[in-house]
């Protein structure tokens, strides 16, 4: 550890709130899918902040549109129109599905808009109904909501008492969000792929047997496409890998290519939000709206959704010699477990060897990097792996 970094830490002690541990480098730029620390040092990057830097660091589209966007208009609050959000809006919808959009600056938020929007429709199609049924281990967002929504205890307990309205049953197992289903459901919440707990994709036939349910029990299909969205999975969205559409979407992570912006789509079944229900000062400013504008071009430009498909191949074949267990994901998002409890060792020994990747337990490694990564560069990741592997 450098002095500097040294110095950082004893400084972050004192001034940041220790919400949680950091790993002991300093970094200070980037470029493409490399990262340097305050050495000078460069690190290949395997983690993109958390599948948020799609198109990597620094990349020249996204640093012209944001640099020439700043010295037009930074913000103006949704008292007022602006263009970037109006095209923003327009290309999301074609992307994906027949729906409108509701910008804000986080996955979290996001998902709180979906929560929303399902107790409204609630109260006006099923008699008032507002329980979501979510799964064990999904992981939904940060606010009181998202982590109630989300399953697993040990981001909730703490805060207890927590709101009403949530049902978790486990993942993959269609029939239990069937048995759970009442007359108190308004709502099914799911992640295509489940991302923070280590990268588990819906199993086959998943997510169209609850398609189904919600149709056939007049149910709102909500689904969490934070980290899934955007061609991480090898379509723009997860859920076309299964033939669906969902009523309710949410993305954020990836959309401005590390600028915060976060959005809810929902269809005109869903879309029962009016003027006072819901709002973001910040949720869909100019900035935001540009570098997100900016990282959808340069994915359609580049064909980067085939892309991540074609390098996810060649990051799981990549990962198979490397003595761990259960390897899984879709593109690219790729884990894999080890038998013994030494995944945080193996993220620090690949930080040491100038490698990034994340440890989301003792076990389990997940690996999002950004969609621009080349072979080559899954091969260097490969040869570090195995060193610190062994």
């Amino acid at each position: 550890m450098s002095s500097s970094t040294r110095t950082i830490l004893e400084l972050a002690e004192q001034y940041l709130m220790q919400t949680g541990r950091r790993l002991p480098v300093t970094f200070v730029r980037g470029n493409g899918c490399r990262i340097y620390d305050e050495s000078g040092r460069e690190y290949l990057d395997l983690v993109a902040g958390i599948a948020v830097n799609l198109l990597g660091h620094a990349h020249p589209d996204v640093v012209r549109a944001v640099s020439a966007q700043a010295g037009a208009l930074i913000h103006t609050s949704n008292l007022y129109f602006t263009q970037p959000q109006i095209d923003l809006a327009r290309r999301l919808v074609e992307l994906s599905f027949p729906s409108r959009v509701f910008f804000c600056n986080s996955g979290a938020e996001a998902n709180e808009a979906a929560i929303k929007l399902a107790r409204k429709w609630g109260a006006r199609n099923r008699d008032g109904a507002f329980e979501i049924i979510t799964t064990t281990g999904s992981f939904h967002g940060r606010t009181l909501a998202t982590i109630t929504a989300g399953g697993q205890p040990k981001y909730s307990d703490p805060f207890q008492p927590l709101p009403d309205g949530f049902v978790h049953v486990a993942f993959n197992d269609a029939a239990a969000i069937e048995s759970a289903t009442t007359d108190k459901t308004v709502a099914v919440m799911l992640e295509p792929v489940m991302g923070e707990i280590g990268i588990i994709p819906a199993a086959p036939g998943y997510l169209k047997r609850v398609r189904e349910w919600c149709d056939s029990h007049n149910l709102l299909l909500i689904l969490d496409e934070v980290q899934t969205g955007l061609g991480r999975t090898g379509k723009w969205f997860a859920h076309q890998h299964a033939g669906i559409t969902p009523d309710v979407m949410t993305l954020a992570k990836g959309l401005g290519g590390g600028v915060p912006i976060g959005a809810c789509l929902a269809n005109p079944r869903a879309d029962v939000f009016e003027p006072g229900d819901h709002g973001s000062t910040f949720g869909g400013n100019p900035l935001a709206c540009t570098a997100a504008l900016a990282v959808l071009h340069v994915i359609e430009r580049d064909s980067l959704v085939g892309h991540a498909a074609e390098m996810g191949e060649l990051l799981r074949d990549a990962i198979k010699d490397l003595g761990a267990k259960d390897l899984r994901g879709l593109g690219l998002m790729q884990a894999f477990e080890f038998e013994a409890p030494k995944a945080k060792q193996f993220q620090l020994g690949c930080l040491e060897a100038g490698l990034i990747v994340n440890a989301v337990d003792d076990h389990s490694i997940r690996l999002v990097p950004p969609l621009i990564i080349t072979g080559q560069e899954i091969d260097r990741a490969h040869a570090l792996m195995a060193k610190v592997a062994g």
